[in-house]
């Protein structure tokens, strides 16, 4: 009896075992780039590789967790010795990529050189940038939704803009309307997510934008229910602690006047049909409105920043529909205080910061990052575009973001605050 009750368990065992190491193996989760972990608050000794012996903070993780993490680490040594092709340095082409998309054609691109040998210390700035977040995610006076919460009570819905590279061990937190579309194209080359004519990307401005903006092309959270069931959680903790983990923010006030500038001042169908149609018809009385927003602009109905102001404050807005991606708050897109983030970049200082990055990462030999659009909202239109805003909606509008503004370290706009 006892024999076959332990043939049973053996079984049993076995099958555990050979369903976690499919789901592993399967999707390529192990990855021969661990090492690449940079998180500043946990410095490793120059030239180590961290693992899961010289990690203490793994101990206290499940037991689930920890034999997904041994086998994750295993795969380590079986995949370092293939050789891959991004790995090869990349040839650098000299041609500038045909504009299509409507925006990056209106803007184009800054082709002028920038000195990537900034005099800004990037290790203390990341340091001052990280202590300044965790400061006020660990000050129980400054509150504001979700904070309090856990990872584990984040929905998946919620968790749809963490890109995974599982090839080089990065996670990308994508904010719309700072630098997410050329970051995105990194991360596809990174990653060898789209293949053209079955090769993959090497040059990210040769990536469609159609491409970069698709869903399918990228591997997120959100897909990880789909694919690996009730082990997903697991897999995702794994990851945050192993991977090297990068979010880039903006002037929040800033980026509401860049997604107004790009959704409603250049023709764009669906934000005119979601967005534009309903702001005309509650704030400025506006009836019988084209259907097109050819024909919308073609009569001068465009909705006014004023409306789009109006829209955010307008209590009923987010009874309807939560903030599209494009103007919801940082802190709802990435969770900073649910995720360690080890990397925080700021478009005010794009180049420096994503220089630095990819040398992090150890991949600044096989890409470079993407220039900037000219005519970039900048911080030095503010005045200008919320001068015709009442104080009033001004306060109420930096009270529903001041999360990111604290957070992320930015001044309180007092020019803005006071009359």
């Amino acid at each position: 009896m006892t024999k076959a009750r332990l043939l049973r368990l053996s079984v049993v065992l076995v099958s555990i075992f050979m369903i976690l190491l499919i789901i592993v193996y399967w999707d390529n989760v192990g990855t021969a780039h661990f090492y690449l972990h940079t998180s500043f608050s946990r410095p490793h000794s120059p030239g180590g590789i961290p693992g899961i012996a010289a990690g203490e903070d793994w101990e206290a993780l499940p037991d689930v967790d920890e034999f997904l993490a041994k086998l994750l680490s295993s795969s380590l040594k079986q995949n370092s010795s293939i050789p891959r092709k991004t790995e090869q340095l990349l040839v650098q082409g000299s041609s500038k990529p045909v504009v299509s998309n409507l925006e990056e054609n209106v803007r184009g691109y800054d082709w002028s050189t920038h000195n990537d040998r900034n005099s800004l210390d990037q290790e203390k700035l990341q340091i001052e940038r990280q202590r300044t977040l965790r400061e006020f995610c660990a000050n129980s006076s400054f509150t504001f939704p979700t904070k309090e919460r856990s990872f584990d009570d984040i929905p998946n819905y919620e968790l749809n803009h963490l890109i995974v590279d599982d090839r080089h061990g990065v996670i990308y937190c994508y904010v719309p309307k700072v630098a997410c579309t050329n970051w995105k194209r990194v991360m596809i080359v990174l990653s060898e997510s789209l293949l053209d004519q079955g090769v993959p990307y090497r040059n990210p401005l040769d990536i469609p934008r159609e491409h970069v903006h698709n869903t399918s092309t990228h591997l997120t959270f959100n897909k990880f229910w789909r694919r690996y069931g009730k082990f997903s959680r697991h897999l995702m903790k794994i990851k945050l602690k192993k991977y090297t983990k990068f979010l880039f923010v903006r002037d929040p006030f800033v980026r509401l006047i860049s997604a107004f500038r790009s959704k409603f001042e250049l023709e764009n169908e669906e934000f005119y049909r979601r967005f534009a149609i309903p702001m005309l018809k509650l704030y400025s009385n506006h009836t019988n409105l084209p259907t097109s927003v050819s024909e919308a602009f073609g009569a001068g109905l465009k909705v006014s920043f004023s409306d789009f102001i109006q829209y955010l404050l307008d209590p009923r807005t987010e009874k309807m529909v939560p903030f599209n991606e494009h103007w919801r708050q940082i802190y709802r897109l990435c969770h900073p205080c649910q995720i360690d983030y080890d990397f925080i970049g700021k478009l005010e200082t794009l180049d420096e910061d994503a220089a630095y990055l990819l040398q992090l990462l150890k991949v600044d030999r096989l890409l470079r990052f993407p220039p900037s659009y000219r005519n970039r909202t900048a911080s030095s239109w503010e005045d200008n575009w919320f001068a015709k805003i009442p104080l009033a909606w001004r306060q109420q509008l930096y009270k529903l973001y001041e999360a990111d503004f604290v957070l992320f370290g930015y001044p309180k706009p007092e020019n803005l605050l006071k009359d």
